[in-house]
């Protein structure tokens, strides 16, 4: 994919991979719209890219509200061109545990319905130009699972699952769809799961920083652009991922019996 010139949306870019993501894609001369919950943080993403040469606007916007992702659609177009590229990068990491019926909609809500609302908006036009490209930032726990956590292991495996559905049946349209899937990630998602007090967050956090190196933002953001132009779908920032995954696939069962004991030994420190 030629990124020059392009217009992206990326939510969740007032930090963390959204923020890396959206300075990434104005240096290749991408036109940025930047949305995130965190409304001074979205215009100082936007600011800083315009202070280095980019084009970049910002919108307060809730990246599974599908008014607010209207909206950023419609100032990309306002203010640049239709939309060429949309990066679902918002992500919660949810309750720790099984969580409650209201805790599952918000994980649900942004981790995957908030791909889905702008996909339906995107793609009858896309389909009629006959190109867009779709970025889903998901997770290495959508491939693998997510240690104290159960609805961002089942949200992310679900977005996982939604784009390959959409690499499937838009690509021949033209559409392209990229799936991102790090394990850990130094991001203020990360930093907050630190932060809080309970057994199960505990067991998250640590999970995720035992996994593999902790990598930073920008490390993903450059992977993710060097698949997207080469229209590669899955996107494993952390190259031993594979791996992982492929001992998952080759026996499911050894697979979570180890998965357990390495439960068993990071709850016993």
């Amino acid at each position: 994919m030629d990124l020059a010139g392009k217009v992206a949306v990326v939510t969740g870019g007032a930090s963390g991979i959204g923020q890396a993501l959206a300075q990434q894609l104005a240096e290749q001369d991408v036109r940025v719209v930047v949305g995130d919950l965190d409304e001074a943080g979205a215009h100082q993403t936007a600011a800083d890219i315009r202070a280095a040469g980019g084009h970049a606007i910002a919108l307060r916007s809730d990246a599974a509200d599908t008014d607010d992702i209207e909206a950023l659609l419609r100032l990309a177009g306002d203010e640049f061109a239709p939309v060429d590229i949309y990066v679902a990068n918002a992500g919660v990491i949810g309750a720790p545990a099984l969580g409650s019926e209201a805790d599952w909609d918000v994980t649900l809500d942004v981790n995957l319905r908030a791909h889905i609302r702008a996909a339906r908006l995107l793609v009858p036009h896309w389909r009629s130009i006959g190109g867009g490209y779709f970025v889903s930032v998901a997770s290495a726990a959508g491939l693998l699972t997510q240690l104290g956590a159960a609805g961002y292991a089942v949200s992310k495996h679900a977005a996982v699952g939604f784009a390959e559905w959409l690499a499937i049946t838009y690509g021949e349209d033209g559409i392209g769809v990229s799936c991102v899937c790090p394990l850990g990630v130094e991001t203020p998602l990360l930093q907050n799961i630190r932060g809080i007090d309970d057994a199960d967050a505990r067991l998250g956090a640590s999970a995720i920083e035992h996994s593999a190196a902790v990598i930073s933002a920008e490390d993903v953001a450059t992977a993710t652009i060097e698949a997207m132009r080469n229209d590669r779908f899955l996107v494993l920032p952390h190259p031993e991922l594979l791996e992982m995954y492929r001992h998952k696939g080759a026996d499911y069962d050894r697979w979570i019996a180890g998965m357990r004991r390495y439960q068993r030994t990071l709850r016993n420190g």
